[in-house]
């Protein structure tokens, strides 16, 4: 088969295992086999080494069919020759992490996962000691594999608990960020802090880190791992999901609630009133939290994040906003980038709460930013101030639409980019205002008689042009979608069906 199509940007995705019509299996223990055997050549010649010199970790998430792919990809691995510890449960920021604990120092890793996708779907993260692969390693890799077969060979496979390892990190960051509190080795006693791990891999942060650190975590819920989700998708984008931890945080009258996705490079929060805080809020909060630390630095984050956000993040806190494109590994690429220059970026973030930090390797990492979250907690609750002190003035959000508009036709690229460059005109001819955007067309309204932001894309992958709307006011939402349908209005391949 052609292996091409299991390529999801820098990661590896496919279907796994049957039980949804329609979706046949195309990610098997063979291919996962041939994968880890061509994995091994390319780090190999990446490192200028021979592939027996080479030292791999490959962990998984909860998903059902981790087990196998894992033995396969081992399998994989060890036939050309490197050495691989098998780490069991992990998350992905782990398995990035155990390159860098010297208790492990590997020369590369894998993370068995396909994100908060269903039960039948997996995949494949790789990482090296510059972090996670780019999308031009992934098609190395696959097009090499594509031409293997590799033997069975038979060896010893070390074991080891990295999600333990792991968590002491973590538990350290927290200790240390609360050691000026004076209450020894115990800095949460007294906070209420709730987990939804939608039986994902995250877990090991209530029983590993939170309650050892003296945290009340009565109401945690979903932390058994079960490949089969049986109670919501494990996603922070997820109204199911959100609802969920929302529940827990009110109904045990906790102090945050923490949820994360499968396999925890992901989160986002609910505060004591059950206000959520993802997409802009989590943005918000985090960099309201490095603020200090980083005065005047730029946070990065992707092109559907509102006008509200720029306004807290330059007017409130004193930051730089670089509105940015979507895909995480864009906005963590652009963040390196700015930082090798001298330009101080703290944050990279998009809103579906990957979120990577400069004082964290550049590494998306929900875990880490749940601690950075617990010490603002801890930090607040001991000054008698509560978590959303530190967005109080982030304005709240009104109205908001997202509108897809499909491409019918052939060489959907092309004629997407036509649309924009006449959306372009005609809202200059208009005399909008539109701000400097790196990604589709945006523009701003703050006349009295609209307020509000919209921005029209073009998918990267999908025959289908977005449009995301924003209104400031009660209303204004109506008014911008009449705008919208307009400034689009006469495109014959364009189905706005739903703009409505």
């Amino acid at each position: 088969m052609d292996l091409m199509k299991l390529q999801n940007g820098s990661d590896i995705r496919g279907v796994a295992i049957e039980g949804v019509e329609g979706e046949n299996v195309n990610l098997t223990p063979q291919i996962a086999k041939q994968i880890g055997c061509a994995y091994v050549s390319w780090l190999a010649k990446k490192l200028d080494v021979d592939s027996t010199a080479l030292h791999i970790g490959v962990g998984r998430d909860s998903r059902v069919t981790g087990p196998a792919l894992a033995d396969a990809l081992i399998a994989g691995m060890i036939s050309a020759g490197a050495t691989v510890v098998d780490c069991g449960m992990a998350t992905t920021p782990a398995m990035f992490m155990s390159i860098v604990f010297p208790e492990t120092n590997f020369n590369g890793s894998a993370m068995i996962t396909a994100s908060h996708l269903p039960f039948n779907r997996n995949g494949i993260k790789f990482f090296d000691a510059d972090g996670g692969l780019e999308h031009e390693d992934i098609t190395e890799i696959l097009n090499l594999a594509g031409m293997l077969n590799p033997a069975t060979v038979n060896a010893y496979i070390e074991k080891i608990d990295l999600l333990s390892i792991y968590a002491d990190y973590l538990k350290g960051k927290i200790a240390d960020g609360l050691k000026d509190l004076g209450k020894g080795d115990k800095p949460l006693t007294g906070l209420h802090i709730v987990v939804d791990s939608g039986n994902g891999a995250s877990g090991f942060f209530v029983d590993k880190i939170l309650q050892p650190l003296g945290a009340d975590t009565t109401g945690s819920q979903f932390l058994e791992p079960d490949g089969m989700f049986p109670n919501h998708i494990p996603n922070p984008e997820n109204k199911q999901a959100m609802e969920a931890i929302r529940s827990a945080v009110l109904n045990n009258k906790a102090d945050l609630g923490l949820i994360f996705d499968t396999d925890v490079d992901r989160m986002s929060a609910v505060l004591s009133d059950g206000s959520e805080i993802n997409r802009d809020s989590i943005i918000a909060m985090i960099a309201a939290i490095l603020a200090p630390e980083y005065p005047g630095s730029t946070i990065i984050t992707d092109s559907v994040t509102s006008d509200r956000l720029t306004y807290f993040l330059q007017d409130v806190l004193g930051l730089k906003h670089l509105c940015y494109m979507r895909g995480y590994k864009n906005v963590i690429n652009k963040q390196k980038e700015l930082n090798a220059k001298g330009i101080v970026a703290p944050l990279a973030m998009e809103t579906s709460g990957h979120g990577a930090l400069k004082d964290n390797y550049f590494l998306d990492d929900g875990a880490f930013l749940a601690v950075k979250l617990v010490i603002a907690l801890a930090q607040a609750a001991s000054q008698g101030k509560k978590l959303d002190s530190l967005i109080e003035k982030l304005p709240p959000l009104v109205e908001e639409g997202e509108y897809r508009f499909k491409i019918s036709g052939d060489d959907f690229k092309t004629y997407g980019q036509s649309v924009l460059a006449e959306f372009k005109r005609r809202a200059i001819e208009a005399e909008y205002e539109m701000p400097e955007s790196f990604e589709g067309v945006r523009i701003s309204f703050k006349s009295e008689s609209v307020q509000g932001w919209m921005l029209l894309r073009l998918s990267l992958h999908d025959p289908v042009m977005p449009l995301n709307i924003e209104g400031a006011r009660k209303g204004d939402l109506a008014k911008l979608v009449e705008i919208a349908r307009k400034l689009t209005d006469g495109f014959d391949r364009l189905d706005r069906s739903c703009l409505k």
